[in-house]
């Protein structure tokens, strides 16, 4: 039996910390936002390079866009293993590293004698680093906001919009002094600065009986390994054993008078043990029993059909404009048209989802309706002025859209559960990342029309809006069932 301070200063460091809400916590929006632009912003500017490689090459649209999307997919299907990596050592360790990894990819690449060579290391492994930047930072932003998430979550996401703005124009530029192999060199030093984030992100600790709690990794390496490991799952494994002991004791009471069975009973009962302790550090880690949570599977497949159509658009946007005579700095402006609109999107409609005038669900539902309609009336756009109207409307609707979806997410399994359900949710959105772009490209190789990729992507995302329907009506059915248990209790 454990002394009470020492089971109580356990009980204290397991309690999950409250959200700040101010004060540490905007160095944490600062990372996360130079974590947007430095992920997601450098793959919505890649369409700077798209041309440039495939003339190099001489190869075809779908198999240029490979690169990208194995880069979307491998973010994806790494962000469980991000979310682990961080439960296991910390958040800060795992950006950091993540960072490095970025860096060393895209050098790698520049140097990249074929294109599967750029699949391997722009695509995969710099797709795996930018997995280790950036689902720990948006798990750490959710953990350290509560009052205002939508806000926070549409400034952090922000980031994206803003270096895509500056980073489009500056590629293009690195591209005509350099070629694209000097301009990925100079990418590469650039994304170091994911290293610099990640040294922000300082673990979230906690005021309770007067001692700083903070369950980080430099403070969990001063705990005994046995009480860092109950610390880590008491709650989880508390109720669990304590029914696992009465049980146990009832029957041995039962047969007290047969010393062998008693004895056998106490073993199979030391071994349910084990195997409930087992059980509860997997899932510690990683929360698979998220896929038996029908809204979150549902939700999943939103983001499944959404992935499909969400970055294509920005991939093919530039060698659209070129196919139809527009010119270089015209044609990498569009993006940076889009960038800004995107902003804006993001930043109103993340404040207006913070108002709740309506269900978050409801308003991304017809955000998504609205962003597909967009993308089908992308191919009636030829000229310059016509395009920069198709662009502004993107990336007016892409923000607002872009703003709220992983805000829902919170919503339907809880904060507490945020970290493992980002990155299944990532896991199997990987599909749609992975297709979306080689889809869209196929077609417009067989149609010889970058038009065409913009009335897949838009397809996919009304698709996707249907399953929102279906999980607004979850949502309303599971109201209506608490709305009447509470009545019949009364």
């Amino acid at each position: 039996m454990d002394p009470p301070e020492k089971a109580q200063k356990r009980r204290n460091a397991a309690e999950p910390p409250a959200a700040q809400d101010g004060g540490y916590a905007w160095f944490i929006l600062v990372s996360c936002f130079f974590v947007f632009g430095l992920t997601f912003g450098v793959i919505k500017s890649f369409g700077v390079f798209y041309v440039e490689i495939q003339q190099y090459f001489e190869t075809t649209a779908a198999g240029t866009s490979w690169i990208t999307s194995i880069t979307v997919a491998t973010i994806h299907i790494a962000a469980p293993v991000a979310s682990a990596l961080s439960a296991r050592f910390s958040h800060r360790s795992v950006v950091i590293m993540g960072g490095l990894i970025c860096s060393a990819a895209v050098v790698f690449g520049a140097f990249a004698r074929n294109l599967t060579e750029l699949y391997i290391t722009f695509g995969f492994l710099n797709g795996f680093g930018y997995a280790l930047t950036w689902t720990p930072a948006v798990t750490m932003l959710g953990m350290y906001f509560e009052k205002n998430r939508p806000v926070v979550n549409a400034l952090a996401s922000a980031g994206e919009c803003i270096l895509t703005f500056s980073l489009t124009p500056l590629f293009q530029l690195l591209i005509d002094s350099f070629s694209w192999r000097g301009a990925l060199l100079i990418l590469g030093g650039l994304q170091l600065n994911l290293c610099v984030c990640g040294m922000l992100l300082r673990p979230l600790g906690t005021l309770r009986d007067g001692t700083y709690i903070n369950m980080g990794k430099e403070e969990q390496e001063n705990l005994p390994i046995e009480d860092l490991d109950e610390t880590k799952l008491s709650f989880q494994i508390e109720s669990e054993m304590n029914i696992l002991e009465l049980s146990a004791q009832e029957t041995v009471k039962d047969c007290v008078e047969d010393p062998d069975e008693t004895s056998s009973l106490t073993k199979t009962s030391t071994s349910s043990q084990k195997r409930t302790k087992l059980r509860t550090t997997i899932q510690y880690y990683v929360d698979y029993t998220l896929i038996t949570n029908g809204r979150f599977m549902v939700y999943s497949m939103f983001g499944v059909f959404a992935a499909l159509g969400f970055f294509a658009p920005s991939l093919f946007l530039v060698p659209y404009a070129r196919s139809k005579g527009i010119k270089e700095y015209q044609a990498a402006a569009l993006l940076s048209i889009s960038a800004v609109l995107d902003l804006f999107g993001r930043v109103f409609f993340g404040w207006v989802a913070n108002l709740k005038l309506v269900e978050t669900v409801q308003q991304l539902t017809a955000t998504v309706i609205l962003l597909g309609t967009v993308l089908l009336l992308c191919p009636l756009a030829s000229t310059f002025s016509e395009l920069v109207a198709f662009s502004a409307a993107h990336g007016l609707v892409y923000g607002a859209t872009v703003a709220i979806h992983i805000t829902v997410l919170p919503e339907v399994v809880g904060v507490e559960r945020l970290g493992s359900a980002l990155g299944f949710f990532m896991l199997i959105r990987s599909s749609g990342g992975l297709l979306g772009p080689p889809i869209a490209g196929f077609f417009i190789d067989k149609m010889e029309n970058y038009g065409t990729g913009f009335i897949m992507s838009g397809v996919a995302l009304i698709v996707s809006a249907l399953f929102l329907l279906i999980l607004h009506q979850m949502n309303r059915r599971g109201q209506r069932t608490i709305t009447a248990t509470n009545t019949a209790h009364k």
